[in-house]
């Protein structure tokens, strides 16, 4: 059985009797077995905002990439520029580009050493990330080894640990990894004995995202919730996503959209004379629509796929909810060039055209109310 096809097989994460242990109502992702919530969707997004939550992530793909080519491999395979990982422990976020410059998943990088990378891919999109990455190491004859970490005898857990407080509540549980951890910048990581501990998240709030043996992931949630850390689903990881604007792969980005049409292009390198998958594609079609915020100035709910039509012509929502936080209905959207910011659209729900007004697409962070 090859790696591939474990994934593939794969459908439950190693904290699955642990979420029923507490309660959680269960639904089928992507042909995974996940929590939704704990019986407060929207408790759980206040909890994450205002003390601290975790999320099982382990259906995430974490992927070691290791050879003395690895480096020389990332340089051509992602659209940001691995150059910029120089420090151990160092992040990156990039997408992934097939020829035509569409996004084949967007993912986070840490280098280990000059040899040794890690790369966290979307849970749904793992097994054709896999080959694409397979296929592109043969092609290119790269000196280097990739090891998926999701099944197996070295599967590894992801619990992602959000919130104002999740640091003091992750050090209570995990004394251990204080002294490893409290200088930690953004988008870093440690080591902290057989822990992969990160500064990265997905929430909009500081936090760290904890990648450890699968064989220790009910003890650790244990001693978290132990700890006062409030078990969340997938219920509260949207909305708070959303709120914080982060895209969602399949949603906000795919393989037939550009990540300079996604809002991703300050994750694209087009400066340095290195050439990657998707170049040339970017370069020959520039930026044709923009990736923009709307809030509704109307009673309503916005969702993905609502029309919206403004002045320079039409667009479309992405990613809409409502936001608990603000207590109003927002949205992601990819809107025509020429819409500015504070403009006033109309987006079509059902019969009904309504006012939205356009912001820049991150709504809340740290708690914090932006948009």
């Amino acid at each position: 059985m090859t790696f591939l096809q474990e994934i593939e097989m794969t459908q439950k994460t190693p904290l699955s009797d642990t979420h029923r242990r507490f309660g959680a109502k269960m639904v089928d992702f992507g042909g995974w077995d996940m929590p939704l919530h704990y019986g407060s969707q929207i408790g759980e997004h206040h909890a994450v905002r205002r003390d601290c939550g975790m999320f099982d992530v382990s259906h995430m793909c974490a992927v070691d990439l290791a050879g003395p080519d690895a480096r020389p491999f990332l340089l051509r395979l992602i659209a940001n520029n691995a150059d910029k990982l120089k420090t151990p422990g160092k992040a990156l976020y990039s997408a992934m580009l097939n020829e035509a410059g569409g996004v084949i998943d967007d993912l986070i990088v840490y280098y280990l050493d000059d040899t040794h990378f890690r790369i966290v891919i979307n849970a749904g999109t793992a097994g054709k990330d896999l080959a694409w990455m397979a296929a592109r190491l043969a092609e290119w004859k790269f000196d280097a080894r990739l090891t998926q970490r999701r099944s197996g005898t070295d599967a590894l857990a992801m619990i992602a640990v959000q919130g104002p407080n999740a640091r003091a509540k992750v050090w209570q549980a995990l004394p251990e990894a204080r002294a490893a951890t409290e200088s930690l910048k953004p988008f870093f990581a440690a080591v902290v004995g057989d822990c992969f501990i990160a500064s990265t998240g997905y929430t909009g709030e500081d936090g760290f995202e904890i990648a450890l043996p699968a064989e220790r992931a009910d003890a650790v949630w244990q001693a978290l919730a132990d700890a006062g850390v409030r078990s969340c689903g997938l219920g509260a990881r949207d909305t708070l996503r959303l709120e914080a604007g982060m895209n969602l792969y399949g949603q906000d980005m795919d393989e037939s959209i550009s990540p300079l049409d996604a809002g991703l292009a300050w994750t694209v390198d087009l400066v340095s004379p290195r050439d990657f998958v998707g170049k040339t594609a970017l370069l020959d079609r520039p930026q044709q629509s923009q990736f923009l915020g709307l809030i509704l100035q109307d009673k309503g709910v916005l969702r993905a796929h609502q029309k919206v039509i403004a002045a320079q012509g039409c667009g479309e929502i992405t990613s809409g909810t409502f936001s608990p936080t603000r207590q109003e209905s927002i949205a992601l959207a990819r809107l025509p060039l020429g819409v500015a910011l504070g403009d006033i659209v109309k987006v079509e729900i059902r019969d009904k055209q309504l006012d939205a007004k356009v912001v820049k697409p991150c709504f809340v962070r740290n708690g914090k109310v932006l948009a």
